[in-house]
């Protein structure tokens, strides 16, 4: 089992609006480490965002270009990336940090046959820089990853335990849905835990997505074992 995992920003900020937290990093390490223990054979890449540090699509327009914008989200994914890596080397869970954008004082690019050689020996491998180009969400530079390396399942960490037929934080009664097609999640507008391009890519290359909650303990074992847990959309 080869697992993309998708990780925002904002939780790696932990409690606070911004920055980036060692005790949410140490919280998410543990847990991979649980689902290597568990699942011995599993491959891990993380995938992060940067908006616990930047958002792109706030500043284009204020005077910055939406290139340039773009192009900060993508170097605050490396910050993440190299202090994401630190966490979790210092926790026993050995990982290597690569980056879609040349900057070789601060982590090592990001090459195909790099990447596999990590998985090889077991490490975790964390890739910030998106797919280097803008105009392009990490939702989207996610599934262009997974598809790359040949990944079995994406999972995209969220807040909530899944996709509802509703928003959960402001309908008590929205329904989750335990399974959603490509087509479906395509189509519904209220589909918005993943932008509908990388849903097409993962349609295009019948690429399984898991929607789960990042905060609930034992989850990311229970993906990357191949268990049930929050929304499948396939």
């Amino acid at each position: 089992m080869r697992l993309l995992l998708k990780l925002s920003g904002e939780q790696l900020a932990g409690d606070s609006p911004r920055g980036f937290s060692v005790e949410r990093a140490t919280w998410i390490a543990d847990e991979i480490k649980k689902a290597k223990t568990a699942s011995p054979d599993a491959e891990i890449v993380v995938i992060v965002g940067a908006g616990n540090f930047v958002r792109g699509a706030y500043f284009a327009g204020q005077h910055v270009r939406p290139v340039t914008a773009d192009n900060m989200g993508m170097m605050g994914t490396m910050i993440n990336a190299v202090a994401l890596a630190d966490v979790f080397n210092a926790e026993g869970l050995p990982t290597a940090a690569l980056s879609n954008i040349s900057c070789q004082q601060i982590v090592d690019d990001y090459t195909h046959r790099r990447a596999l050689s990590h998985l090889s020996k077991g490490r975790v491998v964390i890739v910030a820089g998106g797919t280097g180009r803008p105009y392009f969400t990490t939702d989207t530079s996610a599934l262009n990853l997974a598809i790359e390396l040949d990944c079995d399942v994406i999972a995209k960490a969220t807040k909530v335990d899944g996709i509802f037929d509703d928003d959960p934080e402001k309908n008590p009664d929205a329904h989750k849905l335990d399974t959603i097609s490509y087509d479906d999640a395509l189509r519904d507008k209220k589909v918005r835990v993943m932008d509908k391009a990388a849903l097409a890519l993962a349609a295009e290359h019948s690429k399984p997505v898991v929607v789960f909650e990042l905060l609930k303990p034992g989850n990311i074992a229970k993906v990357a074992g191949g268990q049930t847990v929050g929304t499948s959309i396939r």
